[in-house]
């Protein structure tokens, strides 16, 4: 198989470029345009952010590449599906007040936002697929019905995952409430007795009333009810109280591949990844910790399998800062060519994911990074 195309520029600047004029180059180079957007209905998939977490992109991204977009002929919109845990994203009503709050709405980004799933995560399309995991997927009907579809991914680590990049983005971010519970059911959080002190602050924050206390006031899971959403995990104060099972990491990306294949199965699309702010978790989170890195730059391709597999080795190639959740690890920084992400969460395989996303026909692992 030839080799995918992944076109990057770097963070620099001068007085005569900005990073928007940057970002605007380094997808015409790539050539958007051979995309027909005219008339089309464009889903721009992006993450609006926790409010509290800083790490998102920036609105002003967006805006310029809406831009782009509505020169084409397009009629792009932001959107993203509701969140299985608790939190301001949850539902539709919050969810838009959340992405406001952040700056993604028609006066800052350009683009009107619509939440894919609806107002409670239900409104869906169930989309044929045929794989090892899922016969269909629930994508967000706000996806599924648009004529082409466009990430915008900050790329960061991932507590489950490994990274989050665009097939996280995608195929994640595109599920329904229904279908995020089916891709996180096979990893479930375990309570360590010893580290609990019967805070409440899991058993208040559980969506899915599965957290109670027993009466040594130590919290238990019912995993009859537990969905495997992390969002205790999240919240927990006291380390190592609860920890999430990530032994199924190969799992859940293996399942992020498939929704990924039924996001863009029968439609174009084009992927940007700004691999900046790399954060070692998910935006899901109400705040973002120290960078691994510094911040690297902008990249973007037809093939989100190469550019999730060009960002990790950019990660992976770049200087580890001292301080960041990096440091934790061990007295030494990492080496450059060592796999950052495994590092700071050892128990995931974000590799197998990519391996699989290849097998299914979504892109290519092997690429010739083009920089602009």
């Amino acid at each position: 198989m030839e080799k995918s195309k992944v076109y990057f520029t770097d963070t620099r600047t001068s007085p005569q470029t900005n990073l928007l004029d940057k970002l605007e180059k380094v997808i015409k180079k790539a050539d958007i345009k051979c995309i027909d957007f005219n008339k089309k209905f464009v889903a721009i998939k992006i993450h609006f952010g926790e409010p509290g977490n800083l790490a998102y992109i920036r609105p002003n991204y967006v805006s310029r590449v809406v831009g782009i977009l509505k020169s084409m002929g397009a009629l792009p919109y932001l959107t993203d599906c509701n969140t299985l845990y608790s939190g301001r994203r949850s539902d539709a009503v919050n969810h838009l007040q959340s992405a406001s709050e952040n700056g993604f709405n028609p006066l800052s980004a350009s683009a009107h936002v619509i939440i894919a799933d609806g107002i409670k995560g239900t409104d869906f399309r169930e989309i044929p697929i045929n794989g090892e995991y899922f016969k269909t997927a629930r994508i967000g009907t706000a996806i599924a019905d648009s004529d082409i579809i466009v990430t915008m991914t900050h790329f960061k680590g991932h507590e489950q995952a490994g990274f989050g990049g665009a097939l996280k983005n995608i195929g994640m971010g595109s599920a329904s409430v229904g279908g995020k519970l089916e891709l996180h059911s096979a990893s479930k959080p375990v309570i360590d007795r010893k580290n609990c002190t019967g805070c409440r602050i899991c058993v208040k924050n559980c969506a899915h009333d599965s957290i109670h206390l027993d009466e040594e006031k130590k919290a238990f899971i019912d995993y009859e009810k537990c969905t495997g959403c992390g969002q205790c995990v999240a919240v927990c104060q006291f380390e190592s109280a609860i920890v999430a099972d990530w032994g199924d990491s190969v799992v859940l990306n293996k399942k992020i591949a498939e929704y990924s294949y039924a996001v863009l199965k029968d439609k174009p699309s084009f992927h940007i990844s700004f691999i900046m702010n790399v954060s070692p978790n998910c935006d899901c989170w109400g705040s973002n910790d120290a960078p691994l890195v510094a911040d690297i730059g902008i990249a973007a391709s037809f093939d989100p399998v190469a550019l999730d597999m060009a960002c990790a080795d950019l990660v992976n190639n770049a200087p580890a800062i001292s301080g960041s959740a990096i440091s934790d690890k061990g007295d030494n920084l990492p080496c450059r060519g060592e796999d950052k992400f495994k590092i700071v969460h050892p128990n995931t395989d974000w590799r197998a994911g990519l391996e699989y996303a290849r097998k299914l026909g979504i892109g290519n692992t092997d690429y010739e990074l083009v920089t602009i």
